[in-house]
């Protein structure tokens, strides 16, 4: 059957601070791709995009950024990925709407994608498309490119004033993005003093960092982290040998820094692998305190703005530990998932046990080998410094903990909940189980949209879901049967912490010679 589009040389258009855009309608969703919402030199703060005359076309993707070494194509089946072309000049943004009344004021959410400070874009994984969810819940969706890796957080401050904040210009990208917002989305339908920021991984390491940003206040109203952005790293990156290394490599003096302004991106990107390879490591991208922005809030406490603002937290059971666990070729014994796992947690198997029975007595136990503690542990330890702080508006915790029909039984892994937040498990396979599927998907969008319109997720299709306190740290569990408890996971997170390493994967160097040297993206 034929779907209803338009796309006219007149309609849609929209009237924007800079100039007029055309989008197009499809089945009733108003969309607009590739908004440029701002410009910037690099390493240098953005600017607001020149005014032009007539109407620009907004029915393209904008480029994204470039990433930081090739993705391989593994894993498809749970987590669908596509890609765009790459440009560092990748400040776009995308949206989706069901009218261009500008008196509609609909609630606005704003997606921060996931990819760590390294990778990732706007439309990278499938699950990321908006039209659902503002069909599903009246939202006006904005999903948005920024700078990363060695364009967006390199610390250049050293080498010129006007390299100041290169530290955080991925940042600075997403504060001009919800300035754009704030100027322009009244005429997309939306209401600019009702948005919500929300991102997954790395995307809520930026949704987290926005809390600590002065620029950025009043910008927002609400906030929610996925899987990300609620652990710390109290490490300060030091970046000045980096940098004189990168120029030795390149035959650039060190009293010219402006010359690496016009070293093209994949020469600039090689010549940094190889002083990583040389070095034995690679950077972990991240932002860095400064006078922009101020810091992890568990390290050096909650802005004024944050405490205002009501937040979501939330993570997977698996995160990156779904694919390995235990392997067995036929249904094993009790005794023998508990030898088993004994065989990686010696003398600390029983605690686990007893824990993981008393923390989820309908799971079987062989789980324990998969379970993610770093970042469940993170989020819990967010939440707790939250509460704390006697915050003025509640905060809501989450895991999601459902075992999916996949390889004879997989439990969540880090991406695994986006589809349904996004009310999109129409496009991702493996999230599709009978009499499964539509109740959560229900539960966990309905709760998104509430948020965004009241700062309180409940709904009537859904378990109450209590906010998170220091006297009832609530934990709502998203499951075939979904119930809010109080945190009956954090000894058994804790105990794990205790006896395993971080799960998180060194940063990948490509080499210079293979083509195909890449790694799987697990965002």
């Amino acid at each position: 059957m034929a779907r209803d589009f338009i796309c006219n040389p007149d309609y849609p258009v929209v009237e924007t601070k800079a100039g007029r855009l055309r989008g197009f309608v499809l089945d009733g969703i108003f969309t607009f791709h590739g908004i440029k919402y701002a410009n910037a030199a690099r390493w240098q703060m953005p600017e607001e995009v020149t005014p032009w005359e007539g109407i620009k076309d907004a029915t393209n993707y904008g480029y994204t950024s470039p990433t930081g070494s090739q993705p391989m194509p593994i894993g498809e089946v749970f987590i669908p990925h596509r890609f765009w072309p790459e440009n560092e000049h990748c400040q776009y943004l995308n949206i989706w709407t069901k009218s261009i009344d500008r008196d509609a004021k609909r609630p606005v959410v704003i997606w921060i994608h996931g990819g760590g400070f390294q990778d990732g874009s706007s439309l990278e994984q499938v699950a990321y498309e908006g039209d659902a969810l503002a069909e599903y819940g009246d939202l006006v969706v904005v999903t948005v490119n920024h700078r990363l890796n060695i364009l967006g957080f390199l610390d250049m401050s050293d080498f010129g004033e006007k390299y100041r904040n290169s530290i955080n210009a991925g940042l600075a990208d997403l504060v001009a993005a919800l300035r754009w917002v704030h100027e322009n989305i009244a005429g997309f339908g939306g209401d600019p003093e009702n948005v919500t920021i929300f991102g997954q991984s790395g995307g809520g390491g930026k949704v987290a960092a926005l809390l600590q940003i002065p620029s950025a206040a009043g910008l927002f109203h609400k906030a929610m982290l996925m899987s990300g952005g609620a652990v710390p790293r109290d490490d300060i990156p030091e970046h000045r040998e980096l940098i004189e290394q990168i120029m030795e490599e390149l035959g650039i003096p060190v009293s010219q820094p402006e010359k690496l302004e016009r070293v093209p991106y994949e020469v600039l990107n090689r010549a940094y692998n190889r002083v990583c390879r040389r070095r034995g490591e690679a950077v972990m991208w991240r932002p860095q305190i400064n006078e922009f922005y101020l810091g992890h809030p568990v390290e050096v406490g909650f802005s004024e703005y944050a405490k205002k603002v009501p937040t979501v937290v939330g993570s997977v059971i698996a995160e990156f530990g779904a694919y390995g666990g235990l392997r067995f070729d036929h249904e094993p014994s009790e005794e023998e998932v508990t030898a088993k796992l004994r065989e990686s947690y010696g003398e600390h198997t029983d605690l686990l046990v007893k824990l993981f029975d008393g923390a989820y007595p309908d799971k079987e136990r062989k789980r324990i080998a998969q379970l993610d503690f770093h970042l469940r542990k993170g989020s819990l330890r967010f939440m707790d410094a939250r509460a704390k702080e006697n915050p003025e508006a509640p905060g809501y915790n989450y895991l999601f903990t459902l075992d999916f029909d996949v390889n004879g039984g997989t439990p969540a892994w880090h991406c695994s909940d986006i589809p349904f937040v996004f009310h999109n498990c129409h496009r991702v396979g493996n999230c599709n189980i009978k009499g499964v599927t539509d109740r959560l998907e229900e539960e966990m969008a309905g709760a998104l949209v509430n948020f965004a319109r009241t700062g309180d997720p409940n709904h009537s299709g859904m378990a109450e879901w209590k906010p998170y306190t220091a006297e009832e740290p609530a934990t709502m569990y998203f499951d075939r049967e979904s119930v809010c408890k109080m945190a009956p996971d954090r000894k058994l997170a804790e105990a794990l912490a205790a006896c395993s390493p971080p799960p998180m994967p060194p940063v990948h160097i490509p080499s210079d010679t293979d083509d195909e040297d890449g790694r799987a993206w697990l965002y």
